[in-house]
């Protein structure tokens, strides 16, 4: 018989399985994926590295749960639903405050993986770029449902993904990696709001109020 959420046994193998996952995240933020050891990570999960592979056979498998359950995916794919009841220009700039939330919590994971993608792409590029292709589509079928409706216009729903996601994500970049913000530092929600509304008025958005009024 299979053992039910409560029982101990499930408990027990659930709470190995995030704090290996969280062990794994702190260790890729500081080290990199290629720096950061599954002995290491047993080691500071306070596992023995053969019961990490009873959970992940790879490391390269533990990568793809960490970026999973660690990246925007969840909460992005959670609040497309809502987004579509909302009025575009307030969709719009609640995503790209998730994206930046993520990112900047997430910063100094990405900066070495960034670098670490350049340097061994063979073992990196896949899982990161699997990722981005997700993330791409998240937003895309966002975008593919007003089209649909009829509420914005028409362009290539995963080309203006990248557009929206390389608009925030270049903001990010500039802000908090290179950090522009100690030199000269931009007010987030004004931009937030000045972006959405350069990329409502080029995909031919407008609200739902002012959409059904015009209907």
């Amino acid at each position: 018989m299979g053992v039910v959420k409560g029982d101990k046994p499930f408990d027990s193998f659930n709470a190995t399985r995030e704090r290996i996952l969280e062990t794994a995240l702190g260790l890729f933020s500081t080290r990199g994926y290629l720096g950061a050891t599954t002995r290491e990570i047993a080691r500071q999960a306070g596992i023995a590295e053969v019961t990490l592979f009873r959970h992940f056979p790879s490391k390269v498998k533990l990568l793809e749960e960490a970026i999973t359950r660690y990246s925007i995916l969840p909460s992005l794919r959670a609040f497309v639903p809502r987004a579509l009841a909302m009025p575009y220009e307030d969709a719009l700039a609640a995503m790209a405050n998730i994206l930046l939330d993520t990112l900047v919590q997430l910063k100094d994971w990405l900066r070495i993986m960034h670098a670490e993608v350049q340097r061994s792409p063979e073992k990196l590029l896949g899982v990161y770029h699997t990722f981005l292709d997700e993330l791409f589509e998240v937003i895309a079928s966002y975008f593919r449902e007003l089209q649909q409706r009829g509420s914005i216009g028409s362009f290539d729903p995963e080309l203006g993904a990248r557009v929206f996601h390389a608009m925030f994500y270049c903001f990010f970049n500039i802000e908090e990696v290179l950090l522009r913000k100690q030199y000269r530092p931009t007010d987030r929600e004004k931009a937030v709001r000045e972006f959405v509304r350069m990329f409502v008025h080029g995909t031919g958005g407008i609200g739902r109020t002012d959409y059904a009024r015009a209907s």
